[in-house]
């Protein structure tokens, strides 16, 4: 919407789709019912990328972080699992998936450390910790167009703008099965989304069963140590208390995903 007004100079927006197996549906029904058609009507391109392998025998194929988890035989932990003190594992997905797939895209279209993009990050006042985390590759300059605003944006602010042209706010974008989801987002999706949810378990199960046969501690997608059909109840039937975000979710902070 800023793009559309004026109020931002960018007319090229980049979607790195983790796979139409692994983003939340809701995040790629808003794509296809309202931000694809919006911007094709105010003249902004949106692009959306894909993994797709340069190596082995899967080179040029379409690959999603789904799949690699549940590939037969995969060892693959790309995801954060959290692991038996809920502390997030090491993960992979965020730099395969989104960074480097955007930097791919950049630099097959021109821009090189000699010739850098400038790379708008949406991250707004309200999470201004995450800056600093983020380093910029050798191909881009990154600018913050929320903060640069004046006056600097909350996510209130963007989610006034967004209803003000008309259109729904859009779900919190990530893949359905993150590791980072709070607690209350987990009992939501059991609510709302059983069939999701249930899907969710079923991943756990299998990245378990594979640590078994390796002799390896289980891993888990809440920070609760124990199996998520057990760990999360139904949506209203929580405390308070669960659903206060550790330290920990401040990590994914590079502003690749979460926005």
């Amino acid at each position: 919407m800023l793009a559309a007004t004026g109020r931002i100079d960018f007319r090229t927006f980049l979607f790195s789709n983790v796979g139409h197996d692994s983003e939340h549906p809701g995040t790629l029904d808003y794509i296809e019912r309202y931000a694809a058609p919006y911007a094709a009507r105010h003249g902004i391109e949106l692009v959306e990328l894909h993994r797709r392998p340069t190596r082995g025998r899967s080179a040029g194929q379409v690959e999603t972080l789904y799949s690699r988890l549940m590939r037969d035989g995969s060892r693959s932990l790309p995801i954060p699992v959290r692991m038996d003190n809920g502390a997030p594992g090491t993960r992979s997905c965020t730099v395969d998936f989104k960074i480097k797939n955007i930097g791919r895209w950049l630099t097959a279209n021109g821009a090189s450390d000699t010739n850098k993009a400038t790379v708008g990050i949406g991250i707004s006042l309200d999470e201004i910790h995450r800056v600093n985390a983020r380093r910029a590759m050798p191909y881009e300059v990154p600018v913050y167009p929320l903060l640069d605003h004046d006056p600097p944006l909350r996510r209130q602010d963007c989610e006034g703008i967004i209803r003000s042209a008309g259109l729904p706010v859009p779900p919190k974008s990530s893949c359905w099965f993150c590791p980072f989801h709070t607690p209350q987002r987990w009992a939501e999706m059991r609510r709302d989304e059983p069939d999701l949810f249930a899907k969710a378990c079923h991943l756990e199960d299998t990245l378990n069963a594979r640590r078994d046969e390796l002799g390896k501690d289980h891993v888990y997608l809440t920070r609760f140590a124990r199996p998520l059909a057990d760990a999360i109840p139904v949506a209203g039937a929580m405390l308070p208390i669960f659903d206060v975000a550790s330290d920990d979710d401040a990590l994914c902070d590079n502003g690749a995903c979460f926005t």
